[in-house]
């Protein structure tokens, strides 16, 4: 029943209601993504735990969202409980084993687990448009703040470089926008506020360095088991669009770093999206298409992704013709979209002639799942109602003090603790404008002033020309030049920052020009 070639999911029933045939999915299938669906107080998280804790024992890492809590009990071991070892009998699991898994807990906020950063360059236009909701022509300004950025080397890692860059731009508004188009004050200022309510809703900390490192999601123990990487995301969840712009941006890493390797025995890395449909809300067109060609091209990089959500129209049918591995539990079926819901379910699995799929839907029982997998070839399964497997490590959340002591113990403990602030755009454009102004306080001083007043200063009348008539004394301009205007803006953007803290930011790249 259990080997290392598959992962046991449980057993299906046959039509007398007895449990028969293990179900279990291909290891070599595994980078053929998946999904897992059912209504809440079914059973998802125990089955995202189980199939988790099965791509671990096979040596393949896994990273996953712990939106309640409740999955941090898989690095703690099972314990013995009545209605868990009944469910091992009832499936035929023998011997049922309790067993602690390797978890790295990661927390956006640092709060929970590790600080995860990236740079906002790596997060890249697109997706800063996204979270931020900024409207078209505002997105065209972001774009062009990148590729000022690239044009002139100024490195992009925190919210305050992009607010330097944003606000020196504001001020070259007419020289940019001759080259790029139209640069406006007023839609500069508004994305200058969008960054503000960022920062008051703690977006900064995600900003910045040290960047999370894509190998440090990837490790594997000395006994060969895959690092399981539980990102706690229970306040994450309070900004939702943040939660799933960081899990695009991660999956987008994946897809840009690692390289091809067609169909491995098992997978390299497999990524559990819960609440996936938080990616799809009133997401524009551009961005669906971009998750539809990662999803499809990220299997030859040996990762699987599996989205976890409560209702199969929560996903695109673009997306969902990806997804190979279904585990589908209980849905309801009292309103016209839900009973819609449970159409779409059951037309996407293979049918079984045994029972109707859409009527099997809305009677499964707590733990219970309709399962399809691929099989030889690729060939999606029949349709099985399945008894889901018991977890071997804890069903439900570890104490604060369990937690504390993982993190102290974790393979990457004191790496990404202590933020980074190197030399960058903000300190930069700072420096610009010091020099600068010292550059004309010594020309002043030295009596090389553009401006003069008459009868004070250096008001030597301009030389006469050969024939005798005196030439027209220059026009004194009170007009600033394009590099003082910039200069001058940048210093009234730092002036405003010092003596403040100022923490860090919140994504990276999908059409990003990495530096």
């Amino acid at each position: 029943m259990v080997d290392d070639t598959s992962i046991f999911i449980g057993a299906s029933r046959k039509p007398d209601d007895s449990y028969q045939r293990a179900e279990n999915l291909l290891l070599q299938y595994g980078n053929r993504h998946g999904l897992v669906t059912g209504a809440t107080g079914t059973g998802k998280t125990v089955s995202l735990q189980i199939l988790a804790e099965g791509f671990s024992n096979a040596g393949v890492p896994v990273f996953c969202a712990d939106i309640k809590g409740d999955l941090s009990g898989i690095a703690m071991m099972g314990t013995a409980q009545d209605f868990l070892v009944k469910r091992a009998e009832q499936v035929k699991l023998d011997p049922y084993d309790f067993q602690e898994f390797p978890v790295i807990f990661w927390d956006l906020f640092g709060e929970q687990g590790h600080p995860i950063r990236a740079t906002v360059s790596e997060m890249g236009p697109l997706l800063l448009s996204r979270l931020m909701n900024l409207s078209e022509a505002q997105e065209g300004i972001m774009n062009i703040a990148f590729r000022i950025a690239d044009e002139e080397g100024l490195l992009l890692l925190d919210l305050k470089d992009l607010q330097a860059l944003l606000a020196n731009i504001a001020e070259r508004a007419e020289e940019i926008g001759a080259r790029y188009g139209n640069v406006t004050k007023p839609s500069v200022g508004a994305i200058q506020r969008t960054l503000l309510v960022l920062e008051q809703q703690g977006a900064t900390n995600f900003f910045g360095e040290p960047a999370l490192r894509i190998a440090d999601i990837m490790r594997t123990t000395r006994d060969g088991r895959g690092a399981i990487s539980v990102l706690a995301a229970d306040k994450l969840m309070m900004n939702p669009r943040l939660y799933a712009t960081f899990l695009l941006w991660l999956m987008s890493e994946l897809f840009e770093e690692l390289p091809e390797v067609g169909d491995p025995d098992k997978p390299k890395l497999v990524f559990f999206f819960d609440e996936a449909h938080l990616l799809f809300d009133d997401a524009p067109k551009v961005l669906i298409d971009r998750v539809e060609q990662v999803v499809r091209l990220i299997r030859s990089k040996g990762v699987g992704v599996y989205f976890v959500t409560q209702n199969p129209l929560d996903i695109p049918e673009t997306v969902l013709a990806q997804l190979g591995n279904r585990v589908q539990h209980a849905l309801r079926a009292y309103t016209p979209r839900e009973q819609k819901a449970v159409r779409t379910a059951a037309e996407t699995f293979r049918p079984n002639p045994d029972f109707d799929c859409a009527t099997v839907i809305t009677q499964l029982g707590t733990g219970e799942a309709l399962v399809s997998t691929l099989e030889a070839k690729g060939v999606p399964s029949m349709v099985q109602r399945t008894l889901v497997r018991p977890p071997s490590s804890r069903l439900g959340p570890i104490t604060p003090d369990e937690r504390r002591t993982l993190i102290t113990e974790s393979p990457v403990a004191g790496q990404y603790d202590q933020t980074v602030d190197r030399e960058s755009a903000f300190e930069m454009l700072q420096k610009k404008a010091k020099d600068a102004l010292d550059a004309e306080a010594q020309q002043q001083e030295s009596g090389g002033s553009r401006w003069t007043i008459p009868g004070f200063g250096n008001d030597d009348p301009a030389p006469q020309p050969t024939g005798g008539r005196r030439a027209p004394a220059p026009r004194a301009s009170n007009r600033q030049t394009v590099a003082e205007a910039a200069i001058k803006s940048v210093v009234r953007s730092v002036g405003t920052s010092v003596g403040r803290a100022i923490v860090r930011g919140i994504l990276g790249s999908l059409a990003r020009g990495r530096r």
